[in-house]
């Protein structure tokens, strides 16, 4: 595992891997993996959704965005990649979040959104060696659409979700207040999904070395998963960011932040806790940048992707 760092912005070999990272900052993000001793973790690619920048990040403003144009890609929005996280220890393999699903939306006038295009899901964990009815559990970080996705959508030519095998790990909290309907799935797509979620508590371990935090803010039950293993650990936060530009400013929340002053409260302590010697976050709305540590030495932005 290598970490890009740039001591010399100024120097040849800095400015050519500051390009390489502002490229990965506007593009969505390719299979990626991590080593945690015994235990891989990988990004698992279904698909982009862009965001209007003012729109996504209220408190900013066009001077901003045009002071920091590496964050957006050719027609000015911010790039957030779906998918889900796969963690795999000897022949387990646990998945955190589950992409949208297939699905192509246009970009709509008046919309916080852009463009979104999903479900590459299943061609990823294929290139990753791994088959859907091997995934023993799904564990969300919160119950939004971009998500759901594979939980709830049929596998192609069937009428069964295509993790056959696995249970659904939800918070508490966010079981308790959820609305599917609003987050569109069908009635048939939540009786298919309501009858495998098994509610979890904080601090539950879930998967060997995978440990639940109820963080809520971005919604009333939202989850982290802490991930430890060869003497590392990785938190992943889920949509306490949904920028690398915000680990810089994480008084700035997202329009979709269910209680902005909650998930600011949780972005400052999560980019201090990212701060800490052997920790990586594993942001999953975060462009080709998913990977990544926090440092703040002088040398450009605090979110340093890793180079895996």
């Amino acid at each position: 595992m290598n970490l890009t760092v740039v001591d010399d912005p100024n120097h040849e070999e800095g400015k050519a891997t500051m390009v390489h990272q502002d490229e990965r900052l506007r593009r969505p993000a390719r299979i990626r993996s991590v080593r945690l001793g015994e235990t891989k973790v990988s990004f698992v690619p279904d698909g982009a959704i862009q965001g209007r920048p003012r729109s996504w990040l209220p408190d900013t403003t066009d001077e901003i965005w045009a002071a920091h144009p590496q964050y957006l890609d050719d027609s000015g929005h911010l790039v957030a990649s779906i998918g889900g996280l796969l963690v795999e220890n000897g022949d387990r393999a646990l998945l955190i979040d589950a992409g949208w699903g297939p699905v192509s939306l246009p970009a709509e006038p008046g919309s916080p959104n852009g463009a979104v295009h999903g479900g590459a899901l299943l061609d990823g964990l294929a290139a990753l060696g791994r088959r859907p009815e091997e995934i023993e559990a799904v564990a969300f970080t919160h119950l939004h659409i971009d998500h759901l996705g594979w939980a709830w959508h049929p596998a192609p030519g069937g009428d069964q979700p295509v993790f056959t095998r696995a249970e659904y790990l939800v918070a508490e909290p966010e079981w308790a207040g959820r609305d599917l309907s609003a987050q569109g799935v069908t009635e048939e797509g939540a009786t298919a999904l309501t009858p495998r979620v098994r509610t979890v508590t904080d601090e539950q371990e879930i998967f060997p070395g995978v440990r639940v935090q109820i963080t809520g803010g971005h919604t009333a039950g939202h989850t982290q998963y802490v991930i430890t293993g060869g003497g590392t650990r990785l938190i992943a936060f889920g949509d306490a960011l949904h920028s690398p530009i915000q680990v810089d400013h994480p008084e700035w929340s997202c329009l979709y932040d269910h209680d902005p002053a909650r998930s600011t409260e949780h972005r400052r302590r999560l980019v201090a806790e990212l701060e800490e010697p052997g920790t990586i976050g594993f942001g999953i709305h975060l462009a080709d940048a998913v990977f990544g540590q926090v440092r703040r030495d002088g040398a450009g932005p605090a979110w340093r992707p890793l180079d895996v």
